[in-house]
C-alpha cells in the first residue's frame, strides 16, 4: 500500500465531504491528488537543509496521535494546517491550488479548503512512520522517507494518469518546494 492509500484509508471521506460541502467522490478525488502534492513539497524542501530542519520540528509539533486509529477532522486544527502549507508552498501556494484545481476541472476553491485540512494529517502520518522506523527526523532520512512514499505514489497514480496528465508531481513541475527556506 503506498503513503497516500495509507493516509486515504484513515480518512473519513464522508465526513470530509460534508465539510468541504462536495459529494464524496468529488472529495476523495481532490485528496488523492492533494496528498502526493503535499509528500512532493515536503520532499522538495527537505532537500534543502534549512528545510529539512524546519520539516523536522515541524514532524516534533504533529504527534501521530492525530492519525492513530482514524483521523476525527474535528481534531485537525486548519489554522496550524494554512501556517505547514504555507511553510510547504510559500508564494506558489496558489498557483498549486490551480494546477490541482484545474485538474479537477476548475476547482481550485476545493483545493485551497483542502489543504490545510490534510496538512496536519499528513505531518502526523510521517511522524508516525519516522517513529515507526525507530530513525529520528534528520534530513537524510526525511528525503530518503518522503522519497520511498512518492516513488510508488504519486507517478502510478491512475486518477492522474486518465485526466491525461501524467503525474500530478510532473504537472506541479517547479511548483514544488516553494516554501524552502
Amino acid at each position: 500500500m503506498n503513503a497516500t492509500d495509507e493516509i486515504m484509508a484513515n480518512i473519513p471521506i464522508a465526513q470530509l465531504a460534508a465539510q468541504l460541502g462536495v459529494d464524496e467522490v468529488t472529495a476523495e478525488a481532490a485528496t488523492r491528488q492533494a496528498i502526493p502534492t503535499l509528500l512532493g513539497g515536503l520532499q522538495a524542501n527537505a532537500e534543502d537543509p534549512a528545510g529539512a530542519a524546519s520539516l523536522a520540528g515541524a514532524l516534533g509539533d504533529h504527534p501521530s496521535d492525530l492519525v492513530d486509529g482514524g483521523v476525527d477532522l474535528e481534531q485537525v486544527d486548519t489554522e496550524d494546517g494554512q501556517k505547514i502549507v504555507g511553510n510547504i508552498f510559500g508564494p506558489n501556494t496558489g498557483q498549486v491550488a490551480q494546477t490541482l484545481g484545474a485538474n479537477l476541472g476548475q476547482q481550485s476553491g476545493l483545493i485551497q479548503k483542502l489543504l490545510p485540512i490534510l496538512a496536519p494529517i499528513v505531518l502526523a502520518y510521517l511522524s508516525k512512520r519516522l517513529t515507526g522506523s525507530g530513525q529520528g527526523g534528520s534530513g537524510n532520512v526525511l528525503t530518503d522517507l518522503l522519497g520511498g512514499m512518492l516513488g510508488g505514489g504519486a507517478a502510478s497514480q491512475a486518477d492522474a494518469d486518465r485526466s491525461g496528465g501524467g503525474s500530478i508531481l510532473d504537472m506541479l513541475g517547479g511548483l514544488l518546494g516553494g516554501g524552502r527556506r
